[in-house]
């Protein structure tokens, strides 16, 4: 015979909870797993800026149920009534952490602890929290080491989802939604900009990460014209970008294929390679920048117009550059150390692999945009998690010179 035992919990919620869909997606939630709901308190903001709040029990057949049920509604923001201090546990050894630790979001998140709720800094997917001298950071799992505390369990964390107000915003019905080619391309871009001056104002900074296409499409020109007009802060690509970029400066090719038009020279095949070795000769881009080698192109422009950029390697990389970032780990560090510093807006362009792995990386509040003539990166970035994105389905040189023309505007 079924138990008629009935397991329960008040949960709330608050902010823009309707307006945004939260209060929706949450009793969906609890509805789907086969939990029930009753809405004790409802109160909705009147005017635009006024947030809603909203009191709601929980109750399951079993424990565990109730439990999937509350970590679901946690997920998008709500909290217990009843505020419990976090759990923390040591980490049982280098690079390992405690059994139940919980597993982050790339959204702002609090914990709950002597008494007081904590932001927790540098909000990243997939790692844990780490609580040191009364301060919690999210931290990858190969940086961890023995005895550091961490946060274990669901107790005394708060999620805050993206959400917007009753104010219209052009972007906000993008973001999340299919990826498709009839998106107005035009509005969008306009609203990227807007986003990259506002940054740019306010001290925040720009991160661009492009795949080789940008060069191979002919837009490298493009792309050293955003850099020169200041709206590039860091730029994270692979060996095959910087190469090809190098590759066109010295020789007027990308893989072989003259830019300027024609047919594939006899040896253009070998031209990358050359180039790599010219910059290895020289001791890296900057030294070559310096010492008169290399003088147009991406690379160039970051050289001379500070732009701090990571590359990170691959298995298949010839050479490599010597700037090349050859160890993955150190890699993610270097581009993870770079986000951290303030970070507003990403461009993600040409790339699957690069955008989808520093997607893993960016809190949501890292406005971004991820332009690819394949609409499967896009649906990938977003479907791992970056449903801050919004994707454009379009070539990367009309993106950029209509991004161009908007800033310049």
């Amino acid at each position: 015979m079924e138990s008629s035992h009935r397991y329960s919990q008040v949960i709330e919620v608050r902010g823009h909870i309707i307006d945004s869909m939260i209060l929706p997606k949450i009793l969906d939630e609890i509805i789907g797993l086969g939990a029930d709901f009753e809405i004790l308190r409802l109160e909705v903001g009147k005017r635009n800026s006024d947030p809603s709040y909203a009191q709601i029990e929980v109750s399951a057949s079993s424990e565990q149920l109730l439990q999937s049920a509350l970590r679901e509604a946690q997920i998008h923001g709500a909290v217990p009534l009843r505020e419990a201090e976090a759990s923390l546990e040591p980490a049982p050894a280098d690079g390992v952490f405690p059994l139940d630790f919980y597993s982050t979001t790339n959204l702002e998140t609090w914990i709950y602890l002597d008494g007081q709720w904590k932001p927790v800094a540098h909000p990243e997917m997939d790692c844990g929290i780490l609580v040191e001298n009364g301060r919690a950071r999210t931290i990858p799992l190969n940086e961890v080491r023995k005895g550091q505390m961490l946060v274990v369990g669901r107790r005394g964390i708060r999620v805050i989802p993206l959400e917007r107000s009753r104010a219209p915003s052009p972007i906000f019905g993008f973001m999340g939604s299919a990826v498709s080619s009839e998106k107005p391309k035009s509005v969008i871009i306009n609203e990227v900009g807007s986003w990259m001056r506002s940054a740019r104002q306010r001290g925040g900074k720009i991160l661009v990460v492009a795949g080789p296409a940008v060069v191979h499409t002919g837009s490298r020109d493009h792309l050293s014209r955003l850099i020169e007009m200041g709206y590039v802060n860091y730029l994270f690509a692979g060996n095959a970008l910087a190469t090809h970029d190098i590759e066109a400066s010295l020789f007027g090719t990308s893989l072989g294929v003259p830019l300027a038009g024609g047919q594939p020279l006899e040896s253009g095949h070998e031209h990358h390679l050359r180039a790599i070795n010219r910059i290895r000769a020289e001791g890296g881009i900057k030294q070559a920048v310096q010492n008169g080698v290399l003088t147009k192109g991406i690379m160039y422009s970051c050289v001379q117009y500070g732009v701090d950029f990571v590359l990170a390697g691959s298995i298949r990389d010839d050479g490599p550059l010597p700037d090349v970032i050859t160890d993955v780990l150190q890699a993610q560090a270097a581009m993870r150390s770079r986000i951290q510093q303030g970070v507003e807006v990403a461009l993600m362009m040409s790339t699957m692999l690069h955008s989808i792995a520093v997607g893993n990386m960016l809190p949501a509040s890292v406005l971004t945009a991820c332009v690819d003539v394949n609409p499967a990166t896009l649906t990938k970035l977003v479907d791992r998690g970056s449903f801050q994105s919004v994707g454009l389905v379009m070539d990367v040189g009309g993106f950029l010179r209509e991004l161009i023309d908007v800033l310049s505007a």
